[in-house]
């Protein structure tokens, strides 16, 4: 992660505020050509994982690194959070994942990703047995691209479901929703309980002219879906009820990297403690407030802390 020089992502060839793939070489130039920087954890699911631990829930993460120094690194940073992961680091096949971030002084991250052994995951990773006594299972909408993936997603959302647990997708970016639009509308129909997503991204899903045709056009084709909007806050519709949560103040904009990932890590912790859709998203506000507040996708508090704090009636019990 790196803040940016004048005119970089124009140079690069690189869209700010998007998500890019990357090969190997084309990310070992890149960061030859970066700025210093700061090296931290990171993944979309990973850093929802880590929050919602960070708030106190209990959380496993299923996603491949390599047996390499950064494979080494994710998972000595993750299992100290206190989440269990479950799958064996790779001994063969590519190098483990990585994803550049660009910090424009905006605070807007614009990232190109390497996905390395990760798109190798597919349904002999899956833990059954963890997958059946989760509440949630957490799909990531950029991992939708491999063919093995795409079958561990179902797989794991049938094991979610026939154990009584719910299936929660993030479609991540915009460019994963324009590559995937008609997949994830189908996803949403058959396996899908609660989706997350921004207010681009929803756009981009539905087609819709703008930000209420979205909304109409989403309701209803799942149980839950909490849309973000940056400095408005968020909307989230859940049955013919539609909730609106102002943001939380932010000291300093630095870093919006996470902001979606935090979200969701504050949401899921209230969804599966049982709160209501209003309690829900202010705890999810919360964490994405504190993780923009700095460099890196990671709160550099302790949430449960924080949200105890700031919403003591919600954190009893």
């Amino acid at each position: 992660m790196t803040i940016l020089r004048r005119n970089f992502l124009v140079a690069e060839g690189l869209v700010k505020g998007t998500m890019t793939l990357i090969d190997q070489a084309r990310g070992e130039t890149l960061y030859g050509r970066m700025g210093p920087g700061t090296e931290s954890s990171g993944g979309s699911a990973a850093n929802t994982i880590a929050g919602f631990a960070s708030l106190g829930g209990t959380a496993g993460f299923i996603g491949k690194v390599r047996a390499d120094q950064l494979g080494e690194v994710f998972r000595h940073d993750i299992e100290s959070l206190g989440v269990a992961h479950y799958t064996p680091a790779a001994t063969e096949g590519p190098s483990t994942a990585r994803c550049l971030v660009l910090v424009s002084p905006d605070a807007q991250r614009t990232m190109a990703t390497y996905l390395g052994i990760s798109t190798e995951l597919g349904p002999i990773d899956l833990d059954q047995a963890a997958i059946a006594r989760a509440k949630v299972v957490y799909l990531e909408g950029y991992l939708w691209d491999p063919p093995r993936a795409k079958q561990a997603f179902l797989q794991a959302s049938r094991l979610a479901h026939d154990s009584g647990g719910q299936v929660a997708l993030t479609l991540s970016d915009i460019f994963c929703v324009e590559r995937h639009r008609q997949e994830f509308r189908e996803l949403l129909g058959s396996h899908v309980d609660i989706l997350f997503a921004n207010e681009l991204e929803l756009m981009a899903l539905t087609q819709a002219k703008d930000f209420a045709g979205a909304l109409a056009a989403i309701r209803g084709k799942c149980k839950i879906a909490a849309v973000t909007r940056s400095e408005k806050g968020s909307v989230i519709l859940s049955g013919d009820k539609t909730t609106e949560i102002k943001p939380e103040k932010v000291g300093q904009l630095v870093d919006s990297t996470g902001a979606g990932d935090l979200y969701a890590s504050g949401f899921l912790y209230g969804l599966t403690r049982g709160l209501d859709m209003a309690a829900c998203g202010r705890l999810g506000s919360l964490a994405a407030a504190e993780v923009i507040s700095h460099i890196g996708a990671r709160p550099q508090v302790s949430l449960k802390e924080l949200a105890a704090q700031r919403y003591p009636k919600l954190m009893k019990g």
